[in-house]
């Protein structure tokens, strides 16, 4: 495996090994002491895989208090993949980072605690499987507004497919004058 550092820093691209021949491909997704040795030592507690159609953006989203880091990947189609850094003491608080994830590069992204993430799903569907660091909380589920003027994320879409709970997430200065604040 092969780590790729980001302009923010924790957030980084991962590109697995994969063995190809003429039967397929073989990669390896996770393996706790390699990936310790590359300097992430997270312990994932639960993997989730979603499925969407063209279009559809999921996210801005984020666990508060404890925080949830994930590593994530398209295994089927297409996403433009987001992370925006929300650690407050971070010179890049507020930016963003987009990647392709797809089930040709097959990279994979680490999320680290303290940011929001989100995708916009670039093929007819896409298959989007990511392991977490802690279980879901309802009580501790957060968003931001996907397009947040203040963040300015450049979607490839300017009408998603959004869910209820994604049309109504506060922007970014909305978010931090809450109560439900990351630490």
């Amino acid at each position: 495996m092969t780590l790729e550092q980001t302009p923010l820093s924790g957030l980084i691209i991962i590109h697995p090994k994969v063995f190809g021949d003429e039967r397929g491909f073989f990669m390896e997704t996770w393996s706790q002491p390699v990936f310790s040795s590359l300097g992430i030592d997270t312990v994932f507690l639960q993997d989730n895989h979603s499925r969407s159609c063209r279009g559809t953006v999921r996210g801005l989203h984020f666990q508060s208090t404890p925080g949830q880091a994930k590593l994530v990947r398209c295994v089927k189609g297409a996403v433009w993949d987001v992370a925006v850094d929300l650690r407050t003491d971070s010179p890049t608080f507020g930016r963003w980072h987009a990647v392709r994830l797809d089930e040709d590069n097959r990279a994979m992204l680490y999320i680290p605690i303290g940011f929001a993430h989100g995708f916009c799903v670039l093929s007819e569907s896409a298959d989007f499987v990511y392991k977490v660091s802690s279980i879901y909380n309802p009580e501790t589920e957060c968003g931001i507004a996907w397009n947040d003027p203040d963040i300015g994320i450049q979607w490839p879409t300017e009408t998603p497919l959004l869910s209820d709970r994604d049309k109504h997430n506060p922007g970014l200065r909305d978010w931090l004058a809450s109560k439900d604040q990351m630490v």
